[in-house]
């Protein structure tokens, strides 16, 4: 959806200081860090406490961008060919364009405003109700002044529901939100003391927070918080609220909770509609924003608006993962592991921040780099007071603070740390300090509040030691887990393969993340992998796939559990474990059903029968591998596999007395043959984002006239580069090794610092191989070099040295990188070597 700039600078009340075109406006755009398509672009100037946005209008004119709302004109000859809007005020100009736009939609709008939890809720709201509404939300949080009216601007014909958040800090901002949102539905999450600066008690704060609701025709809340309930009461007048709680005159009522592990059964009703919910945690926020989100599902069946029965509806509530937090894991200088969470600083998000850290295993130490904390509303020393408390709890060695009022409270930190303290005014300061601060084999969490601008300490901190890095998106693979656990029953259980350094990604890190989702089995080839997943804190079970006489210690030492193939592996473990006296191992029993590759054949499976109930073990599983589940014409082997894997399995499970899981699938296997989840699926490539599948779902259902089954997975890994040095050759001269590579009339090329050290193979040479450059595929040209390859760069504009390459990623995939190396992906992604650095992303 579109509008003119001619329109909008009628809508905000703007006149031409310069006109050249009345130019389509798709995109709105703040930050010219995020310029995507400057054509349709644009940009307001903002005046910030620290910048303003002129500053960056030349630099976005020569990148493309040609319409600009200002308040200060620009020099005549800065932007020569623009449209350039005056207008009073640039902020006010966005907001009353994003209220325009909401004006066009007659849908419903939920609005969703609080202390805490927003941006869960609105999640979480939006995982229950995605698959029966087209649905427009904020991105990320985006609930500020700035944020909420970029938000809105994402509504289009297409929608048939909204969920924005909204945030204020201060008196007078929640009407402006309120004039944009236009909310239908309100959700009040709570009232706490975050953003309190403003506001001289929680009664004001909320007040000024239900302003959002003012034209809302229902809102749904809490009625077990007193300050939520206070204010609802005086909002409420003639229209609908919409209580939740424990209480019996709550309209939605919690009747029972039942703890189950790390899950809670809950019992619910609404006058006379009934359902369980099953929530995959049982701390008290995580059941608070989630019932958010319940009771508004609840309070739509009532009134019809569910196009789903409620039931299945609340059987999405299981699928539920916590919010991944911002934060980058990367390597850093001397042996050190940084966590860069420096997005905001408060004592809520540092709670989050340092329990991640705590997570961390790799270093025995660990610091925190932690700046003032802003617009707290509260007394700076029983702030800071707190600050202490939390650092001594999670038994942090050292505190770095930056700024003055932390250096200031310093005391009231050190009634409750006894760690080391160092307080530095500013990053500068910080910068000219770093050699004396001795940074070395510790984890260390940076957090600071944006104005701090952490990203220099960032920079000096991270190791710097090869520009070719691979980033992986841990926000994607968690997206992919939730992706194929969409496709699974509530009992089936989900095994990860994290062998071969997870496929080039990184065990440990991985390994952490999955262990945080709450995945029932991690699955290794070799003792060695997962000893180091032990070191580095990862207490989830662990399978190895190929066991070996030599690790026998080491599965006893870290509680590890061996796959049993073969019967002179079974007689060998069984000696080792009478010798040391162990009874009960737990086992994994693998069945030859038709790779041909490990596993007992089937002659061998009677004797199997007779041996294995003798033996000092406990089998936990029983599986076999599909040869080639992601190929239909396949489908009769498969089913052949399975029907023999299944009457070995009955018959084993008769045999020993007692029953085990049964596992066939693999991740091709969970999307295409549903029927052989049985009690637990392995995922493999398939939790990194390639759709082994793909292929064969889509010339199915493409027959069928549906590709529903299709999975929405996002690949994980990015290999970037950069160039070392540009050349403009001339024609008949040679590049690389053996001179393969010849150039042309005019011919530049860049060599870029990857080769085939780094997992980048010489099979790509020469033309085969492309890499992404200014939204552009470069070829490479000549031989790839042991730690350099040369992309042709002729006629692509404005490049260099030093400027990023993508090896495959977003931009390029790393499918398409196997075909053209005539591999398969697995190859490629295990192949990047250990010298290239993994940077992690959530």
């Amino acid at each position: 959806m579109s509008y003119s700039i001619r329109h909008i600078t009628s809508i905000v009340e703007g006149e031409f200081l310069h006109f050249r075109g009345d130019d389509p406006i798709e995109h709105l755009l703040l930050d010219s860090r995020r310029l995507i398509f400057p054509a349709t672009s644009l940009f307001f100037a903002l005046h910030g406490p620290r910048r303003d946005g002129g500053m960056y209008m030349k630099e976005l004119y020569q990148r493309g961008v040609r319409n600009f709302i200002v308040e200060t004109p620009p020099g005549p000859a800065d932007l020569p060919e623009a449209n350039i809007v005056h207008v009073q005020n640039t902020l006010v100009a966005l907001q009353r364009l994003a209220a325009f736009h909401r004006a066009q939609f007659s849908i419903p709008v939920i609005a969703i405003t609080g202390s805490n939890g927003k941006t869960i809720v609105k999640e979480w709201l939006n995982e229950l109700l995605e698959a029966d509404f087209s649905i427009c939300r904020s991105p990320k949080s985006y609930n500020s002044q700035t944020g909420v009216p970029l938000s809105v601007w994402q509504m289009g014909p297409g929608h048939e529901l909204a969920i924005f958040e909204a945030g204020i800090s201060r008196r007078g901002e929640m009407e402006k939100l309120a004039a944009i949102l236009k909310p239908t539905i309100g959700i009040f999450t709570n009232i706490g003391e975050a953003h309190s600066e403003g506001f001289s008690n929680l009664a004001e704060k909320a007040a000024e927070k239900m302003k959002l609701f003012d034209d809302a025709e229902v809102l749904v809340y809490c009625n077990d918080q007193p300050e939520t309930e206070k204010a609802v009461l005086k909002w409420k007048r003639e229209r609908e609220a919409v209580s939740w709680g424990h209480r019996a005159d709550s309209l939605v009522w919690i009747r029972s909770e039942e703890a189950l592990g790390g899950s809670l059964r809950l019992q619910i009703a609404l006058h006379d509609i009934h359902g369980e919910v099953v929530l995959p945690f049982t701390d008290p926020s995580s059941v608070e924003n989630a019932m958010h989100a319940v009771a508004l599902c609840f309070w739509f069946a009532a009134t019809g608006k569910l196009r789903t029965p409620l039931d299945k509806v609340l059987l999405r509530t299981q699928q539920l993962a916590p919010i991944a937090m911002r934060l980058e894991l990367k390597s850093g200088i001397n042996h050190c592991s940084i966590i860069n969470d420096s997005y905001s600083a408060d004592l809520s998000s540092l709670g989050i921040a340092l329990d991640f850290l705590s997570q961390q295993q790799q270093n025995p130490r660990r610091s925190v780099i932690l700046s003032d904390i802003l617009e707290s509303g509260r007394p700076e020393a029983e702030l800071y007071g707190e600050v202490g408390r939390a650092l001594q709890e999670k038994n942090i060695d050292r505190l770095i603070g930056i700024g003055e009022r932390i250096g200031t409270n310093a005391g009231a930190i050190g009634e409750w740390f006894g760690g080391e303290q160092v307080y530095l005014p500013s990053v500068a300061v910080f910068r000219q300090e770093v050699h004396r601060l001795h940074f070395r084999d510790e984890t260390i969490l940076l957090k600071g509040a944006r104005v701090f601008e952490f990203e220099e300490i960032d920079r000096l901190l991270t190791e710097q030691i090869h520009q070719t890095v691979m980033e992986i998106d841990l926000d994607a693979m968690a997206n992919n887990l939730r992706a194929y656990r969409q496709l699974l029953q509530p009992t089936t259980r989900v095994m990860v393969m994290v062998k071969a350094f997870a496929y080039g990604s990184g065990s440990f890190e991985i390994a952490n993340l999955l262990q945080f989702h709450g995945v029932d089995y991690l699955g290794v080839a070799y003792a060695d992998e997962a000893v180091a997943l032990r070191k580095g804190g990862i207490r989830m079970p662990i399978i190895i796939m190929n066991t070996e006489d030599a690790a026998f210690d080491s599965l006893v030492q870290y509680n590890l559990e061996p796959v049993i193939y073969s019967f002179p592996l079974l007689r060998s473990f069984e000696k080792w474990l009478k010798r040391e006296g162990i009874a009960a191992f737990p086992v994994h029993i693998e069945l030859e059903t038709g790779m041909n590759r490990l596993g007992f054949p089937a002659q061998e499976w009677e004797e199997l029968l007779r041996v294995l109930g003798a033996a000092p073990l406990k089998v936990q599983s029983v599986f076999s591998h599909f040869a080639a589940s992601e190929e239909a014409q396949q489908d009769d082997f498969s089913k052949r596999q399975a029907s023999a894997y299944l009457d070995m399995a009955a018959r084993l499970e008769k045999a020993l007395g007692y029953s085990f899981i049964k596992h066939l699938s693999n991740s091709a296997a969970t999307v295409r043959m549903p029927e052989w989840q049985l009690d637990m699926v392995r995922l493999g490539i398939g939790l990194y984002g390639i759709d082994s599948a793909a292929s064969s779902v889509s010339s199915a259902t493409a027959a069928a006239g549906n590709s529903s089954s299709r999975l929405d997975l996002r690949e994980v890994s990015t290999l970037k580069t950069t160039i070392a040095q540009i050349k403009h050759l001339h024609e008949g001269d040679t590049i690389g090794y053996n001179r393969r590579g010849v150039a042309g009339s005019g011919t530049v090329t860049a060599t870029v610092r990857i080769g085939y050290a780094d997992g980048y193979s010489r099979n790509l040479g020469n033309g085969v191989g492309k890499m992404w450059l200014k939204g552009r595929l470069a070829p490479t040209i000549g031989s790839i070099s042991m730690d350099l390859t040369t992309i042709d760069i002729t006629g692509i504009p404005d490049v260099r040295e030093g400027d990023e390459v993508v090896v495959f990623g977003k931009e390029l995939s790393v499918s398409r990188l196997a075909e053209w190396s005539q591999t398969i992906p697995y190859e490629i992604l295990t192949g990047v070597s250990q010298r290239v650095k993994r940077i992690y992303f959530e």
